[in-house]
């Protein structure tokens, strides 16, 4: 329920806090001094639309909070969103928060972080249900009629086996829907897959292997470079001539010079044998480039070879990937699909089977639920033309139309008829009324009194108190249009409907307000030059005050009146808890 609501420089609201308790809130006050306004300051922390018109003049943005104690009835759903969201604060209490900028940049919180409008709608929808003279009237939308229906007939757990198999059956047909396209497409796509295999095999490709290929082939493209080099480096090492003695010879001399002085300064042992490992050195490097020259090939055959290997591979990366690992990757990929698209057939016709038994439960499911709300039906109409009875609407008749459209690609009911089906089964439902005797029954939008479309839902939240969940139900002048002896009656029914609910309502009807069990009087005064509505909570004498005023000037005989309206209402409520 609905325990705080803060609200700053919001239309001609400067600042209010306020605090509710459970059972029957009412607010009273003269037209035009803000009560629609505090509605439609929570409207909007809801989730309805946000703009900077809203915000007070002189002020560059408007605040409203909100704290919500979470219900047991719908608890889990609330929390459940939270935890996805990262939003659980604490299990016990939720805090939604919007700001509105000049710059129409409007900010959405749910305990104290920054979500989506959407997020906080949805959330918003398990916490309150407004009943108002405007298209945020849920009754209004033809959607939600099943699901008040539903609600009354109590078939949540057939509801919820229906929709687990309406749930797998789309997930076969989808899946279904994708095999069929890829079997129409399948006899091109084996053989471009056939093709593109057999050319990645036939290369017998190895990992590296380009790298070598191209290291092999700078080598012989260079043969007549590379032998040159060697041969002018061994010349200048250990190729001899009278004229011209090699490196190594010159170093030979170097050894014995170093050995020559070692002997006579010992001291200097180490000259001689870094000399000597010198000589070594240039030995082993002749040998190598010896080794290495004798390696040199000159062949133009493999040299072809070669270039026509890389050019192969180089086409193959063109078509299926940058290196040859990739290539590899691409045709492990290739060969899995082929696999697959050659198991189509069989695939296709084990979920055909799946599908059919599953369609069968799914017809037994729907066909079950549409038994359980024709049977709920005449049951709600009933029990809402009662109410409604009581409401002075003795003359009002309801309809709930149940309703099936037929669909060649639905569900083939026993009849043989094909009807169109959703997730929440087979039937279309749709509230009537007929206010008035002989003029029909007419869709429940086309209502032509909001009072009365408001009693209806007062009517139809009593008879649907014990099966809603919806905490906090907020009636916007559901007094509209009805005299004080249907508001004492409406002031009952709130009351009672306030039993398994925390219940708001604005009225101008004393007969109505004097059975709130928390009254709030919302006024308006002149500060400053500034327009500012206020809220002031009344008990006692103010409240009996406030009574009086509604039915008049405030005189000895308007406030005996609201004194035995206060005292007749203790007597109604004292008799119904007992």
């Amino acid at each position: 329920m609905l325990t705080e609501l803060r609200i700053e420089n919001f239309a001609i609201i400067d600042h209010l806090e306020i605090r509710f308790s459970p059972g029957l809130i009412t607010f009273t006050g003269e037209t035009g001094a803000g009560k629609s306004i505090i509605l439609d300051a929570v409207e909007t922390l809801l989730g309805g639309r946000a703009d900077s018109t809203q915000i007070r003049s002189e002020t560059d943005r408007a605040i409203i909070e909100a704290t919500f104690q979470i219900s047991k009835s719908n608890g889990d759903s609330i929390r459940r969103i939270l935890q996805q969201e990262d939003l659980l604060d604490n299990p016990d209490y939720v805090i939604f928060g919007r700001e509105i900028r000049l710059n129409n940049r409007n900010i959405a919180r749910i305990n104290g972080r920054s979500v989506s409008v959407n997020l906080m709608k949805d959330i918003g929808e398990f916490l309150v249900d407004i009943h108002g003279q405007s298209e945020h009237l849920s009754l209004l939308h033809i959607s939600n009629h099943i699901d008040l229906l539903d609600r009354y007939a109590g078939i949540e757990n057939q509801l919820s086996a229906y929709k687990e198999t309406y749930k797998n059956v789309i997930k076969i047909k989808k899946e279904l829907e994708n095999l069929h396209q890829n079997e129409m497409n399948s006899t091109r796509r084996i053989d471009l897959l056939t093709y593109q295999i057999n050319e990645i095999k036939s290369a017998n490709l190895e990992f590296g292997e380009d790298k070598e290929l191209k290291e092999e082939h700078k080598r012989l493209a260079n043969a007549e470079t590379l032998t040159s080099i060697l041969r002018d480096t061994l010349q200048l090492l250990d190729d001899s001539s009278p004229d011209n003695p090699t490196i190594i010879e010159l170093m030979g001399k170097i050894v014995m010079s170093m050995e020559s002085l070692s002997q006579i300064d010992i001291s200097q042992i180490q000259l001689e044998e870094k000399s000597a490992q010198i000589y070594e050195d240039l030995t082993d490097l002749s040998n190598g480039i010896l080794n290495y020259k004798e390696t040199i090939e000159f062949n133009p055959n493999k040299l072809i070879q070669i270039e026509d290997r890389l050019v192969l591979i180089n086409n193959l990366k063109h078509k299926y990937g940058e290196t040859i690992e990739e290539i590899l990757e691409f045709l492990d990929n290739a060969n899995d699909e082929l696999e697959a698209l050659s198991d189509v057939g069989q695939r296709i016709l084990e979920l055909e089977k799946q599908l059919e038994h599953l369609v069968l439960q799914l017809t037994e499911h729907g066909l079950g639920l549409s038994v359980l709300r024709k049977s709920a039906a005449e049951s709600l109409q009933n029990n809402i033309e009662a109410e409604l009875a009581d409401l002075r609407m003795s003359e009002a008749r309801i309809k709930v139309e149940i309703k099936q459209k037929e669909d060649p690609g639905g569900i083939l009911l026993p009849n043989g008829i094909r009807v169109a089906y959703d997730a929440k089964g087979f039937d279309a439902v749709e509230f009537f009324i007929e206010t008035n005797p002989g003029e029909g029954f007419k869709p429940l939008i086309k209502i032509a009194s909001g009072g009365e479309t408001s009693r209806f839902m007062l009517a139809l939240k009593n008879v649907l108190a014990k099966a809603d969940k919806i905490p906090t139900l907020i009636f916007d002048e559901i007094d509209q249009g009805i005299g004080g002896r249907v508001g004492s009656i409406v002031g009952e029914k709130l009351w009672l409907l306030a039993k398994d609910h925390q219940v708001m309502c604005i009225t101008h009807l004393p007969q109505l307000a004097a059975y709130g069990q928390q009254h709030f009087k919302v006024d308006k005064i002149i500060e400053s030059g500034r327009t500012i509505t206020t809220v002031e909570i009344l008990d006692g004498e103010t409240r009996r005050q406030e009574l009086a005023q509604m039915l008049g000037e405030l005189s000895e005989g308007t406030l005996k009146s609201a004194q035995e309206m206060i005292d007749a209402v203790v007597t109604t409520t004292s008799t119904r808890d007992n």
